[in-house]
């Protein structure tokens, strides 16, 4: 068995795509998954299988919801170990955590244009990419960053995004199914 960490884009926010987490986490037990838990209402799943196959679990998680609600997600699927390596790369103060974003990307950036989202980014702002992550700091909140508002239009790649505070939760969900 492998333990896996899926992240769903897009569902759960305002008003669209609703997937219920009860509803989800009978869905994969019913497809074959065991040990199934959830994180908020945004699509955290951390769970076994026997299937090893990175690119199978998305495709199935993400079948199984089209499915059932009629569209389909992108599924971003990371082991256990993967998202403790996120966590130790983050280059931003780790005890500002509500300023702490992180963004998955499904690959590398189609486009990016690091310097003109730099002109739009307010005093304090930064970011960088570390593999196939996007390491935002936001000191005066996401809700009013403009790097976070306007990040579509530089960087253009499918990404889901999370705070600090949901990856580190998740990595801890993760970590005791392995124990």
């Amino acid at each position: 068995m492998a333990d896996w960490i899926v992240l769903l884009r897009g569902i759960n926010i305002g008003g669209r795509h609703i997937v219920p987490m009860a509803k989800l986490r009978q869905m994969l037990e019913d497809a074959g998954f065991s040990d199934i838990k959830t994180y908020i209402q945004s699509g955290n799943c951390v769970f076994r299988s026997k299937i090893t196959e990175r690119e199978r679990i998305a495709d199935t998680v993400s079948g199984l919801i089209e499915d059932e609600f009629g569209f389909r997600p992108t599924s971003f699927v990371l082991t256990p170990d993967e998202l403790e390596a996120v966590l130790a790369a983050n280059p931003f103060p780790a005890d500002e955590p509500k300023f702490v974003h992180f963004l998955f990307l499904a690959g590398p950036p189609e486009k990016a244009d690091f310097d003109g989202l730099r002109e739009v980014a307010l005093p304090g702002e930064d970011f960088t990419l570390i593999g196939t992550v996007l390491y935002l700091f936001l000191p005066h909140g996401a809700g009013r960053s403009p790097v976070a508002q306007k990040l579509g239009r530089f960087v253009k790649a499918e990404m889901t995004g999370r705070n600090i505070a949901s990856v580190r939760k998740i990595a801890e969900m993760a970590r005791e199914l392995s124990a």
